[in-house]
């Protein structure tokens, strides 16, 4: 199994080197097409070019090539986090408060696997979410997955940079 979390580790600082944030590393696609995703975005824009994209992938490319904490052949796919964007990191939840999210729990509450609503805010590793049974709270650590969910509000709220702004480049690795 690959340790995403190790990679993460290890391509950060070039990241940050870009004056980009880091979103996800993950393992996608199974045996059958392995991809490591990695999505980032600028901190003022939350987007990417695919300038961004390209340099980023080259510049992960040669870190993994170096490394190799990859032993079977695997793409790389460096994207933005997209408009329905994961929410992975403490931050997202505050700086996506108001927005409406769907959250999986690696261990159910109250009988519940999942939960959705509008998020009203994260107090430490509390994340409340406005539900229409009331607000229920989430620790973060219990957190399996979470995303935003496309509603007109968030289209509202997310402009594009421009209309030729692509947002993701695949390269192979081997």
């Amino acid at each position: 199994m690959t340790d995403t979390v190790a990679i993460a580790r290890l391509i950060e600082p070039a990241v940050k080197d870009m004056g980009l944030d880091l979103v996800r590393v993950a393992m996608i696609g199974g045996t059958s097409d392995p991809t490591l995703q990695v999505m980032a975005e600028r901190p003022d824009t939350r987007q990417l070019t695919i300038d961004d994209c390209e340099t980023l992938s080259r510049k992960i490319s040669d870190i993994l090539d170096q490394a190799d904490p990859i032993e079977e052949g695997y793409r790389l796919e460096v994207s933005s986090p997209g408009i329905d964007r994961p929410l992975t990191r403490r931050s997202d939840f505050a700086d996506w408060t108001g927005h409406e999210a769907r959250i999986k729990f690696v261990e159910p509450i109250d009988g519940a696997r999942q939960v959705s609503g509008d998020i009203e805010g994260i107090d430490g590793d509390t994340i409340r979410i406005a539900t229409p049974k009331g607000e229920r709270t989430v620790d973060f650590n219990n957190i399996a997955s979470a995303k935003l969910l496309l509603t007109d509000k968030l289209i509202n709220a997310t402009a594009p940079l421009s209309s030729e702004g692509a947002e993701e480049f695949v390269t192979e690795e081997e």
